[in-house]
């Protein structure tokens, strides 16, 4: 039973095998004379403005993962429209249900403003952080 495994495992041997070597042969082969020109940041040809270590804001993560979400959600609707015929009534009344499902979710998103990159409450900050206290 077990002699069944051994070309499978043969294969995964080669295969980390062959990963690890390729991953080291230009640090073995390689030239080795940088410098700090060469071991600064490159960004599109400029120089880098700000710190790599800067904090991004979750705004962005936020409209990421409600893509996510949503997308993936949509992708149930490609079964259904293959499946439609078979289906019948129910299919449809089913469907109909998601998707209202789906936009309650979305108008919900929508109305709590997860995707305005900037809203009154950032506006609102910032001209308080702009003007000078006495």
């Amino acid at each position: 039973m077990l002699e069944q495994y051994l070309p499978i495992g043969f294969m995964l041997l080669i295969g980390i095998g062959f990963g690890l070597v390729m991953g080291k042969v230009n640090e073995w082969f390689g030239p080795k004379n940088s410098n700090e020109i060469k071991l600064s940041t490159y960004e599109s040809g400029m120089p880098p403005v700000r710190s790599a270590h800067e904090r991004i804001s979750v705004k962005f993560y936020m409209v990421a993962m409600l893509f996510i979400l949503f997308d993936i959600e949509v992708v149930f609707l490609y079964p259904w429209a293959v499946n439609f015929r078979e289906l019948g009534w129910f299919g449809f009344v089913e469907m109909l249900v998601f998707i209202v499902i789906l936009m309650l979710g979305f108008l919900y998103v929508w109305k709590k403003g997860a995707l305005e990159w900037t809203g009154e409450r950032t506006k609102t900050n910032n001209s308080l952080l702009n003007k000078k206290v006495v």
